[in-house]
Parts: C-alpha cells; sequence; structure tokens
C-alpha cells in the first residue's frame, strides 16, 4: 500500500483528490485548430482609440509611480479599453481559452514606457507571478546563447524548440517586440480536445492521466516543501477540468529515488497527449507580429514554439515579453495544485516561490 501525505522529500496527492470524470466534455474550450487557422475572431485588434487610452495611461501612471513595480490596475485608467478587457479575460477563462491582442503601439517608445504600459495593461488581467528563482515579474523571451550556457539555460532564453507544455500559472501574457528572421512561430492547442480524443480512442489512457503522477521542481522549492510533487494531468474539481502538462517535469522525477514511479500505461498516455498535440488537424499556429499580444489559460491550453534562426544584428533579434498572472475571477484547483501554484488561492497563486526570493520588474533579461 503506498503511505499518502508529506513524505520526507515531496508531497503525494491528497487522499480527497477529486476523482476521474468518465467521457468527453463539451463547451467552446472544445476546438480544432483546423477550423481556427482562416477564422480572425480569436483576434482583437485594437483601435486607434484604444491605442491613444493605453499611452495616455501609461504616462499617467509613470507620473504617478516611479518604479513600474509599484503601478496598480487604479494608476492605469482605461475608460473605454477596460470593459473590452474583462471581455477578452472572460473568453480567455472560461471561453476558448486563449486570444490575440494585436496593434499594441510599441512605435517610438523607450523601453521602459513599453514596459511600463504592457504591465499596466497586465494589471486589468491579473496580479503578476515570479517566473524564475531571481523573483523576476517581468519575463524576457530572447536568444542569450552568447551570453549563457545554452544548454542548461531555461528554454524560453534560447532559440530551441519548445515542446507543448502549459506554465506555471494561470494566464500567460505575451508580447512580441521583434521577431526572429526565421521560425519562432507559436502553436496552441486545446487540452480540453486532447482530454476528448484520448477518451473517444483510448478510454483507459485518458482515465490514467487522472491518477498521481511524479512531477520534479528543477530545484525551485517553495517555503516547506519538498523537491518532488504529485499532480495528475487530468483534474475534474467543481464542475471545471483543470489540465496540467509539462512532460520534462514530469520525466526528471525520475531522478528522486522516493518519488512514485510511472507505469507503462502512464507512460503511453503520456506520449499520447504529446502524439495529439502535435497534430494538425488539432493545433493552431501563428507568427507574431510586432505589437501582438498571447493570452492563454494555462488550465486548457497547451503551448509550443518552433526553433528559430534570429538576425544577426543585435537590436533586430527576436525579443518577447511575458507576464505570468493570476486573475481574480480564476477557475477553482483542487488542492493539489498547491504543488505547482504554491498556492490555490484565486488571484494570488502560481509562479515560482523560494526562500529569501524578492520580486522585481527588471528591465534587461538577466
Amino acid at each position: 500500500m503506498r503511505v499518502t501525505g508529506k513524505s520526507p522529500l515531496g508531497e503525494t496527492l491528497p487522499d480527497d483528490h477529486p476523482p476521474p470524470r468518465s467521457g468527453p466534455i463539451d463547451g467552446p474550450g472544445v476546438w480544432y485548430g483546423s477550423d481556427l487557422q482562416t477564422e480572425t475572431n480569436w483576434q482583437y485588434e485594437l483601435s486607434g482609440s484604444d491605442q491613444l487610452e493605453v499611452l495616455a495611461a501609461m504616462s499617467e501612471a509613470l507620473k504617478r509611480r516611479q518604479r513600474i513595480i509599484d503601478i496598480e490596475k487604479n494608476d492605469f485608467l482605461l475608460p473605454s479599453l477596460s470593459l473590452k478587457l474583462e471581455t477578452l479575460k472572460e473568453e480567455v477563462i472560461n471561453g476558448r481559452g486563449f486570444c490575440l491582442l494585436r496593434h499594441f503601439p510599441i512605435q517610438g517608445l523607450s523601453f521602459r514606457e513599453i514596459a511600463a504600459m504592457y504591465w499596466g495593461l497586465g494589471c486589468h488581467i491579473g496580479s503578476a507571478r515570479s517566473q524564475n528563482t531571481h523573483g523576476h515579474l517581468l519575463g524576457h523571451v530572447t536568444d542569450l546563447a552568447d551570453s549563457v550556457d545554452n544548454k542548461s539555460v531555461r528554454g524560453y532564453l534560447t532559440n530551441r524548440h519548445l515542446k507543448f507544455h502549459c506554465d506555471s500559472v494561470d494566464i500567460v501574457w505575451l508580447l512580441c517586440l521583434r521577431k526572429a528572421k526565421e521560425g519562432g512561430c507559436s502553436s496552441i492547442v486545446s487540452s480540453y480536445t486532447i482530454h476528448n480524443e484520448m477518451w473517444c480512442r483510448c478510454p483507459e489512457l485518458a482515465r490514467a492521466l487522472y491518477g498521481a503522477i511524479a512531477r520534479d521542481r528543477r530545484d525551485e522549492i517553495p517555503p516547506g516543501g519538498g523537491p518532488w510533487y504529485e499532480l495528475p494531468v487530468f483534474n475534474y474539481y467543481k464542475n471545471r477540468l483543470a489540465i496540467n502538462y509539462l512532460r520534462t517535469h514530469i520525466d526528471m522525477a525520475d531522478r528522486h529515488s522516493d518519488a512514485l514511479r510511472r507505469s507503462d500505461e502512464i507512460v503511453a498516455a503520456l506520449d499520447m497527449v504529446h502524439e495529439l498535440a502535435n497534430d494538425p488537424m488539432l493545433h493552431l499556429t501563428m507568427q507574431f507580429e510586432p505589437g501582438d499580444i498571447q493570452l492563454l489559460h494555462n488550465h486548457q491550453i497547451l503551448h509550443d514554439r518552433t526553433a528559430y534562426k534570429d538576425w544577426d544584428e543585435e537590436d533586430r533579434k527576436r525579443y518577447l515579453l511575458r507576464l505570468w498572472l493570476s486573475p481574480e475571477n480564476g477557475i477553482e484547483l483542487p488542492k493539489a495544485f498547491a504543488g505547482r501554484y504554491n498556492s490555490i488561492e484565486i488571484g494570488n497563486r502560481g509562479g515560482v516561490l523560494i526562500n529569501g526570493m524578492e520580486c522585481c520588474v527588471p528591465l534587461t533579461p538577466m
């Protein structure tokens, strides 16, 4: 019999974790990329008046706050656009699970002005969460291969292919400043659709992903935590499905001798998630243009980025900014998610948390 609770080195799945939900689900979160590739209703273009409103809000916010980290929603007033952002947020959390905001006004501005404007707009979506052990609330997504060890650095600081996964937060908010010379496309897939396809094709594998799966914390250990925890890929709680898939962290749990080992059935189920995510009928691919902002709900969307070839000139290299956001109207999660999110408190969960960490909004990648 397996011992449950807290082991000396990690956290096992709580005894009262919700049971599996049998069969497929329905709703707007179930979609196929092949159907959306020629549609544009998942895109919202900022109008001229929207842009002027954002620029004015940024200017006023920087007059009131010297530090970007101190800018709050009430400092960044958007009389008209705030209502549109609420609609977009509703679509991301309770609808399709994603949207693309276009024509964010970045031309002719300093990096600090862009960062402040992006941060202020993000305050209308949720509270920012740390993205690494340095406490960075503003992430810089660019290739640092020339200045760091490309093999050991986090994937978003390289030009490597990033396989389908979800991040450690409710919503990821990604702004394109510059695009690569070649490649760097974003692909997203509905993990709800993957769930349904598995139930139709191999229900025994779908059911297996509702069970405990060990995850490695990659040495990002929160206060009172251990180096591993357990969380199923599929979780059905209070009439809502929450899916969490990051194969790297799952496979890395093998380095801990006391962590739960994966059965052949679990391995086959994880492989099937990967295969379905890479099916061109299921995923949707987009190439970001400067001024595009992608919003993803990590509980129902997996994302991928192709490898890319960059420009030689430093000021032309691919560059994106990223915020991890926890909205005040997020979905309820079972307590096992605290293993990855450090908390399940709505509006105050997700991100990286370690002892002694001080959060900041850096204007450079490192």
